[in-house]
């Protein structure tokens, strides 16, 4: 957080010295704290299939399913709209984000990066759990009556609305707690997609453009600990190499 706002006064000062307000960026002065990296909490195929069973019938059943087959972020999930699925190609286009700020409400804006502004090819049986979803969600609409708000998500509360961040969390804590397993962040069913396609030898490449990745660098940084075994298939390539 401390390097979240020296950040944004750090780019707020720097377009006052170049408009001449102030004669210098004091936030270059800072030393900041030093933040230790976050280890994300994967699950395994099997502790995915045990959530996806536990999940069954409950309201984030399919929201878990499509950031386990997607790797989309909750804030991307949370404004995505039926407009953005396209159900005769299998595809899903990640146009938006949301963001709930306190004291202030939801903030929906573009996705961070012009990568993260991308279209995700899916499968017949997501595509088909979304259909059903979306019935449910027509049934849902109708015990609403006027209380329903429009707005075309996907992933809404029983009024149409966004759905609080806080709501989401507390329900997938509840289901890693009966299904017995570790306690994690939602965001970490993202690293779960991307680390069991790379141990499935998927290309890099291919998880960077479905993670929304700016670079292949950061998917390679990010996911250097899923390969450990990689290293000594060089090592055995290069022997093989020699003794030819």
């Amino acid at each position: 957080m401390v390097q979240f706002i020296h950040a944004v006064l750090h780019q707020a000062l720097e377009n006052a010295v170049r408009w001449n307000l102030v004669s210098r960026n004091v936030a270059k002065l800072v030393s900041l704290p030093r933040v230790e990296r976050y280890e994300a909490q994967t699950l395994t195929v099997e502790q995915a299939r045990q959530l996806l069973e536990e999940a069954r019938g409950s309201r984030i059943e399919v929201m878990i399913l499509v950031a386990l087959n997607t790797g989309m972020r909750r804030g991307e999930l949370s404004a995505l709209r039926w407009d953005d699925i396209d159900f005769e190609n299998g595809l899903i286009f990640v146009r938006r984000t949301v963001n709930y700020v306190g004291g202030y409400g939801f903030v929906e804006t573009e996705p961070k990066t012009k990568s993260s502004r991308r279209k995700i090819a899916v499968s017949g049986k997501l595509l088909e759990a979304l259909k059903v979803h979306r019935e449910q969600q027509g049934q849902m609409r109708l015990r609403a009556g006027e209380k329903w708000h429009e707005q075309g998500l996907v992933f809404c509360n029983r009024h149409g609305k966004f759905l609080f961040p806080e709501v989401v969390l507390k329900q997938f804590h509840t289901l890693l707690a009966r299904a017995g397993l570790p306690e994690m962040r939602f965001h970490d069913l993202r690293h779960t997609m991307a680390t069991m396609l790379l141990e499935s030898d998927v290309h890099p490449k291919k998880v960077q453009e479905r993670l929304g990745h700016s670079s292949i660098a950061i998917t390679m940084d990010t996911y250097s600990h899923v390969h450990p075994s990689m290293h000594q298939d060089v090592a055995r390539k290069l022997d093989d190499l020699f003794e030819k």
